[in-house]
């Protein structure tokens, strides 16, 4: 037994939370998703079998066959190369938001548990005040304001979801700030952004990851709800959202044509909030014998 726990004492946190990452089994299935569509992402123009813009007008909607595989749209553009080529739309909104909110919300949080007092009252109203807006509704708002396209649906779904990592953030600092390392560094000398960066936000990362996992599931789901309802990704570039906004008035006709999309958001959302599940249970210290 005192072999093991030694070898166990080796990994560190991050070791011991990947081995208990590993004997969940819905979590790794989850990956397994996750990592598809990465890949799916990244080799789109090699896996796609056609090019996601080619229209042809002599096989318009038909059905799933043998020469394309999910069917075609109203254009006669073949529906499982867009779906390959909407998930680099859909992964990199996701990604690109949840960075652009983690570092603008963990900067916020950061610095409000770190120094408190009135610095930590005026950015938490701020933060108040964004919460106190639906956070669809926030992105909606600014997505209007905003001409659509990407940069603007990234932005427009960051900063709502700014205020979540923020309160994060914030409260890991309020129960690290105080304890023995941070206390070390203060009386050597270390400047409150070396404590901050150095000490302080490395320690936040396992509550971080979680939401960044959780957060990046509803980030898809805004940008796809964005694009449908026109203030997303524009056609004829394709998104999943603007997909089934095309589609929409040929779902009872022609049905294949919002429903693979519309499992391709399922899946990648089921996908990510599991592995938010699974991340959480491993990282949490009280799961560790």
């Amino acid at each position: 037994m005192k072999p093991l726990i030694e070898r166990k004492n080796k990994n560190g946190f991050w070791g011991d939370a990947w081995c208990r990452l590993k004997k969940n089994k819905g979590a790794m299935f989850a990956l397994a998703i996750i990592l598809i569509m990465i890949f799916c992402a990244v080799f789109a123009d090699r896996l796609a079998p056609y090019p996601y813009d080619l229209q042809d007008y002599n096989h318009t909607f038909e059905t799933p066959n043998r020469q394309h595989l999910l069917g075609t749209d109203n254009f006669g553009r073949d529906i499982l190369s867009r779906i390959i080529h909407g998930s680099r739309i859909s992964l990199l909104v996701g990604f690109s938001s949840i960075i652009v909110a983690i570092i603008l919300g963990g900067l916020l949080g950061a610095v409000s548990g770190y120094y408190g007092g009135r610095v930590d009252n005026l950015f938490m109203r701020a933060m108040d005040i964004l919460m106190a807006i639906p956070g669809m509704l926030l992105a909606i708002s600014l997505a209007a304001v905003l001409k659509p396209g990407l940069l603007n649906l990234v932005i427009a779904i960051a900063v709502a979801d700014i205020p979540g990592y923020a309160r994060v953030v914030r409260a890991s600092v309020l129960s690290i700030k105080d304890q023995e390392f941070i206390e070390a560094a203060q009386c050597v000398g270390a400047s409150d952004s070396r404590i901050i960066f150095k000490h302080i936000i490395p320690n936040c990362l396992a509550p971080i990851i979680v939401q960044a996992t959780l957060g990046m599931a509803g980030a898809i789901l805004s940008a796809s709800s964005l694009s449908f309802l026109g203030l997303g990704i524009q056609p004829p570039t394709p998104e999943w959202g603007s997909m089934l906004s095309s589609a929409r008035q040929y779902i009872m006709s022609y049905s294949h044509m919002t429903t693979f999309p519309g499992i391709a958001i399922m899946i990648t959302i089921f996908g990510l909030n599991i592995l938010g599940d699974g991340l959480r249970d491993a990282l949490d210290p009280r799961l560790k014998n």
